[in-house]
């Protein structure tokens, strides 16, 4: 068998995931180097290298590789390796001196002063050392010449909100890459990981760098696995980067296929044994979940059963403040645009649908999709979620001259269609999901929002809407998407009679799916909604069973960042409580609604009066987009240009 060709660069940040490789790990398998990073990029652009852990932005010089899941280096705050020393603050700099240094180094710097609105006009470096001075792991002299220091990570993360991701494995999708290579990467991490301090003392040894802060970096500065916020910071980056230069658009983060395989989930026994002997208590339990420890199906369903009310909402609000400290609440603003009211799958809790034949259906026309978009720009909008009935008369090419036109007239960001959407025109057009979400991506398609998950349980799904895709489907477009590089959300509806085991199964399907693909930005749960529906109330919606099930999310999700409180059902007050029950997110200004608002539901705020509400209790408001990047004026996505596309 021939030996997959494999590099890395010998940096100290790196050797975590590549020390194990370099003492012969998987050399049946691989057959691997220490090159410098341009070798590395130079390597998979010619072909001569099958595998490398280079910086994000190779994909925009090779933008065919695949990326491996799970592994990366992603810093924490300040990394401590690119600084800016300067004699000054940022906004009185009037030069920047670059010596040789990293490209993405220099490409961040860019992109901050961007941000800052500064001019980026580099000068060569002037012997009276006056300028600002960009430098790799400074040491002390640099310090002395400039007083101030910017690490350009921690002004990264300060920024947007989300991680830097140094580098990441990618390679060649027809290299023969498998899932024994990606287990080898697996195994050479599990064994580097621990052995940082070892790795810091040598490196310190031989360079001479202070050990104290190489072992800092390494055991507290940065993280080797690429969860869901590090993948949203990698395609803010090159978002950003693309910024810069509009005509090189952003390629997408693709992932090697055979990583998202789906899993037969853990089965939730229901109704739940007694509690072992010994079994921690519930208090034991809360205390565990809230620090970070993963619970167990059975575990979840105590809680769900046992704990009072205000100890797990206690319990998700530290564990809440552990994941996003500085008492931050994200918001967007967006408009939920339904395009057509035509839809087969005729759901029993849904009073927003119309029956293909009927007079009082509708499916928008462009002047008046366009008069809606327009208006959402003059507000400040900055995301479409665009979401119809299951309407089967509307083609995949419908979908792709839609999306491209919006696109090429107005500044939105599209989240649009749901997995049953989608398996339908997939059903429609004779081709694979994952061909249909391909083509909507070429034509716009941004993230996919996680509408029709109702219960993930197909007991439930089957009472409700026994028309509608089954839980597997579900997940399998998620995957399907995640795999593709897409973000999405994941939601639950409950109030259809569900018992706590239905709940648990579906937070545990969810979870599940998050360990493989981490591709879900955020959680969203609320109360079904029953007023001129045709399926009667017979269950518990109230405010506080919400409040329950929104603490259980967070402590359950461990590998969900973001949960977003439901105030549009429930009322402001609810969504500020929401806030100390493990939410962080306060969802969207929504310009527009018509799906849930039809049954029943009528609170609706302006993005001033959701600041009010989330300053109110006790946080500081920030704009966001889906990927929860921080968002200001000065970063919102320009108009494109006008091209017309005519929609059939």
């Amino acid at each position: 068998m021939t030996k997959l060709r494999v590099a890395a660069p010998s940096k100290v940040s790196y050797r975590p995931l590549t020390q194990s490789l370099s003492q012969g790990l998987g050399a049946d398998r691989l057959g691997f180097a220490y090159l410098d990073e341009s070798a590395c990029v130079e390597g998979l652009r010619t072909g001569s290298l099958d595998l490398a852990l280079v910086p994000i932005s190779t994909l925009r010089e090779v933008p065919d590789l695949r990326v491996m899941p799970d592994l990366g280096i992603v810093s924490r705050g300040a990394s401590g390796e690119w600084v800016l020393g300067a004699p000054s603050p940022w906004q009185v700099m009037d030069g920047i001196a670059l010596p040789q240094q990293e490209a993405d180094a220099v490409a961040l710097l860019q992109i901050l002063c961007h941000a800052r609105g500064l001019p980026f006009a580099p000068t060569p470096p002037h012997p009276a050392g006056g300028m600002s001075t960009l430098g790799i792991d400074p040491g002390r002299e640099f310090f002395h010449v400039h007083p101030c220091r910017h690490d350009l990570v921690a002004a990264w993360e300060e920024t947007t909100g989300l991680p830097f991701v140094h580098a990441v494995w990618m390679g060649r999708p027809h290299a023969g890459l498998d899932e024994t290579i990606h287990a080898i990467l697996r195994q050479s991490a599990r064994e580097g990981v621990p052995q940082a301090r070892r790795i810091a003392a040598a490196h310190a040894e031989v360079s001479g760098a202070d050990k104290a802060d190489v072992e800092d970096r390494l055991l507290r500065r940065l993280r080797f696995f690429l969860d869901a916020r590090g993948l949203s910071g990698a395609a803010t980056y090159l978002d950003r980067l693309a910024a810069l230069e509009p005509a090189h658009p952003a390629p997408p983060l693709r992932f090697f296929e055979f990583a998202y395989r789906p899993e037969t989930p853990a089965m939730v026994p229901w109704p739940a044994p007694p509690p072992a002997a010994g079994a921690p208590s519930v208090d034991t339990l809360l205390a565990d979940a809230a620090r970070g420890a993963r619970l167990s199906p059975s575990d979840a369903i105590r809680l769900y059963a046992e704990a009072p009310l205000a100890d797990l909402g206690a319990a998700a609000d530290q564990r809440r403040r552990q994941l996003h400290p500085g008492d931050v609440v994200t918001y967007i603003i967006d408009r939920n645009v339904n395009y057509t009211s035509f839809c087969v799958t005729a759901c029993k809790f849904c009073n927003f649908y119309r029956p293909m034949k009927s007079r009082e259906g509708y499916t928008l026309t462009w002047e008046q999709l366009a008069e809606k978009f327009e208006e959402t720009v003059a507000m400040e909008g900055i995301q479409i979620l665009l979401q119809g009935g299951v309407n089967p008369n509307l083609p995949l090419r419908y979908y792709e001259d839609l999306f491209r036109r919006i696109k090429s007239n107005f500044p939105l960001a599209l989240h649009a269609l749901s997995p049953e959407e989608i398996r339908v025109l997939a059903e429609l057009e004779h081709l694979s999901v994952s061909t249909v979400l391909e083509r909507l991506m070429a034509a716009g398609l941004d993230s996919l929002p996680g509408a029709g998950a109702e219960i993930l349980d197909d007991e439930i799904r089957h009472a409700i809407s026994p028309l509608k895709c089954s839980t597997d489907t579900w997940l399998s477009v998620m995957r399907d998407a995640h795999a593709l590089g897409m973000r999405t959300t994941a939601t639950l509806v409950f109030g259809f009679g569900e018992n706590a085991g239905h709940i648990v199964r579906h937070l545990e399907r969810l979870r599940a799916l998050q360990d493989r693909t981490s591709g879900f930005t955020a959680f969203i749960c609320w109360p079904f909604q029953a007023e001129g529906t045709r399926l009667r109330l017979r269950d518990d919606t109230s405010p506080a069973r919400y409040l329950r099930l929104l603490a259980l999310a967070r402590l359950y999700l461990d590998n969900f960042p973001n949960l977003q409180v439901s105030w549009p059902t429930l009322g402001p007050a609810i969504g500020q409580i929401g806030l100390r029950f493990g939410g962080n997110d306060f969802g969207s200004a929504m310009i527009e609604e018509n799906v849930v608002s039809q049954a029943g539901a009528v609170f609706k705020l302006s993005a001033a009066e959701i600041e009010r509400q989330i300053r109110a209790a006790g946080f500081t408001p920030r704009r966001r987009n889906m990927r929860y990047e921080h968002l200001s004026r000065r970063n919102r996505p320009a108009p494109t240009p006008v091209a017309e596309v005519a929609i059939r």
